[in-house]
This record gives C-alpha cells, sequence and structure tokens, in this order.
C-alpha cells in the first residue's frame, strides 16, 4: 500500500512538472560577444526564466548588435540585446521598440566603465593623453558603441574623425589587428581590451571609462511583437532583472557563466571584466535612458556619420519595466535610488 501510495504521488509530482513545462511560454532571445551581455544567460542557467513562465532559448552569442539585429529581423530571435545599433536599424525603417537595459545607468548620465582603449606600446599614443591619437589607425564597430566612445574620446581631446583612420573591425578581431600591427589602437567593450593586455605585448591602456558618453544598452523587440506579447516581456525582464541583482551579488561566478558563453573567454579575464560590469549592471528605466540614447544620435548626427535621427519617446516603451520595477522592488534593492527628477510618471515625455 505504502508502495503503490509513494509511486501514485511520483507520478502526480511528474505529471505536475510536465505541465508546468507544457505552460511556459517560449521565447527566442540574442545576445552580443560582451560580458555586460550575461544577465541572460545567467537567467537561463540559474533557472530564473522557469521561475517566470518561460522557456527561453538563446541564439548564438552574435560579434555585435548590427548582427544581433538581423538576426531579429531574420525571425531567429525575437528579443535581442543591443545599443548603439538600434539607432541606424530604426533610421533604415526597422520599427525597433526599447523595453529594459541590459547595462548602462538609471541613476546619472554618464557610463562607460566597460568600454576601453587599447594601443600598441610602439604606436606613439601616450596613456592618459588622447592628443597623441592624432594621425593613427583605430579599430572601432561601425555603428556600434564601442564607435561612438572612440568619437567622444577624439571630441574629448580635440580631435575630429578627419584626424585619424577609423579600421571597421569587429572586437573579436580587434586583439589579433593590434598583434599585426594593423592598428595602432581600438575601442572595445569588455573582454576584448583586457584580453589585448594580456595578449599583445606591450599594450597600453590608454583610458578606461571616464563618463565620456552615457551607455545605450537596451532589451529591443519590433514593435508588433511588443504589442502582442506584454506579459511575456514583463516575465522576460523580471527574470533577467533578478539574474542582474544574483550577478551583482555574487561576480566571481557571474564571471564563470560568462566563460561558458564567449568563445574564448577565460576565468581570469572574465573576472576583471566583471568588476566593471556590475558598475553599470542596472536593468531600470529613468530619464538618463531616453538621455542617453538622444545624445548618441545628437552626437553622430553633430559629426556627420548621421544625416536625420528620430524621437527617442516613440522608440523607447517604458511600462513593462516599470511594472516590474513597482512589482519586485527587492530585485533593485541592492542599488542607488532613481533620482526623482529622472524617474518616470505618467505621461512623461523626454525634451531636448
Amino acid at each position: 500500500m505504502k508502495i503503490a501510495t509513494w509511486a501514485m504521488a511520483l507520478t502526480l509530482a511528474c505529471s505536475a512538472v510536465a505541465v508546468q513545462a507544457q505552460n511556459l511560454v517560449k521565447l527566442k532571445a540574442g545576445m552580443v560577444t560582451g560580458v555586460d551581455q550575461v544577465g541572460l544567460p545567467i537567467a537561463l542557467e540559474r533557472g530564473f526564466f522557469e521561475k517566470y513562465g518561460l522557456d527561453v532559448t538563446i541564439a548564438r552569442p552574435y560579434a555585435t548588435g548590427v548582427d544581433a539585429l538581423n538576426a531579429l529581423q531574420a525571425g531567429e530571435s525575437e528579443i535581442v540585446q543591443v545599443g548603439v545599433p538600434m539607432i541606424g536599424a530604426v533610421l533604415r525603417g526597422m520599427d525597433l521598440v526599447a523595453l529594459g537595459n541590459y547595462s548602462g545607468n538609471a541613476t546619472k548620465l554618464g557610463s562607460d566603465a566597460t568600454m576601453a582603449l587599447i594601443a600598441r606600446g610602439d604606436s606613439g599614443i601616450a596613456k592618459g593623453d588622447l592628443k597623441t591619437l592624432r594621425g593613427k589607425r583605430i579599430a572601432a564597430s561601425f555603428g556600434t558603441i564601442n564607435h561612438l566612445y572612440v568619437l567622444a574620446l577624439l571630441e574629448k581631446g580635440g580631435l575630429t574623425p578627419n584626424d585619424v583612420t577609423l579600421v571597421n573591425t569587429p572586437p573579436p578581431d580587434m586583439t589579433v589587428a593590434l598583434l599585426a600591427k594593423g592598428i595602432d589602437a581600438f575601442s572595445a567593450w569588455d573582454p576584448w581590451p583586457i584580453i589585448a593586455q594580456k595578449d599583445v605585448p606591450g599594450a597600453v591602456e590608454i583610458i578606461r571609462g571616464g563618463d565620456v558618453i552615457s551607455y545605450v544598452g537596451f532589451n529591443v523587440g519590433t514593435r508588433d511583437w511588443v504589442a502582442k506579447n506584454g506579459e511575456t516581456i514583463e516575465k522576460f525582464l523580471a527574470a533577467v532583472s533578478e539574474a542582474d541583482r544574483w550577478m551583482r551579488a555574487n561576480p566571481k561566478q557571474a564571471a564563470q557563466v560568462a566563460t561558458r558563453w564567449i568563445p574564448g573567454l577565460k576565468p581570469d579575464v572574465a573576472e576583471a571584466a566583471m568588476v566593471f560590469n556590475i558598475q553599470q549592471n542596472d536593468r531600470r528605466l529613468s530619464a538618463n535612458n531616453y538621455r542617453a540614447l538622444y545624445a548618441a544620435q545628437d552626437r553622430l548626427q553633430r559629426l556627420g556619420i548621421l544625416k536625420s535621427a528620430f524621437d527617442v519617446n516613440k522608440h523607447i516603451e517604458p511600462k513593462h519595466m516599470l511594472a516590474v520595477m513597482a512589482k519586485y522592488p527587492q530585485l533593485f534593492s541592492d542599488l542607488p535610488a532613481i533620482p526623482a527628477d529622472a524617474a518616470l510618471t505618467p505621461g512623461w515625455q523626454f525634451k531636448p
């Protein structure tokens, strides 16, 4: 009798698990090979997606956000993590909506701790002296945030893009290009600056961060998909927000997750990069994120890289992230409070 009762209980438990699995909402998500993107795989590995009722498949890590958006357009993903490439895509007619940050800062405007400019030791570029970039060959991935970062560094050094030669290069190829002396320096997000300092003899970190730009890193979907999947979006944002909190509390363990998702990433490099990553690991939305997207467009247009810009109010939908912030405040309790003048309120609109 006891055996039969135990067998029946086991059968019921297995049936419950099967029913739960059947009830999970399937979702395809995409990421880029940056340490600041690992909240997504952490949510998968730690079971946070299942906790919130999702069955998430993560597409292969893409070299850049441009590649991730191409995959989104092709239907390979339904939601991706991307920043500056969103701008060019929207201007080309792709109707995208930003839903939350995968990296950035809701409490202040400047945030670029995960960015650095690395140069060869014999390049003639002096640490901390941006004027010495004049006449150099500098790699950046055009249309991405590492492109935006180097443009801001040039401006800070009193230079223009015409004072250097910018070379369009995917981040995974930058270290090889530096080692082969095809370039003098490169601008990139982690882990590539840290990898270069380990793999290129004499490589120098010219500058790290500096708050010269406001980081732009959003969870993005197409407008049609977003309009039909509000409940799924909120589940997704809650899961990745819980993953972020776990990452901020467990940076070394989070670094180990990164090594499983970014090809060739070594544990010591991942741990070094994670120190910078958690400084701008804030999924919340505020007025500062609208300002960041506007500022990125403004710089690119001012420098002649963009011929036009779009209204940021039309391409950020905050209601799902705000709902998660209200429903699960514990997921953000370790972060600084959003200043009152940056908090999003009903009917709020960004005005330059």
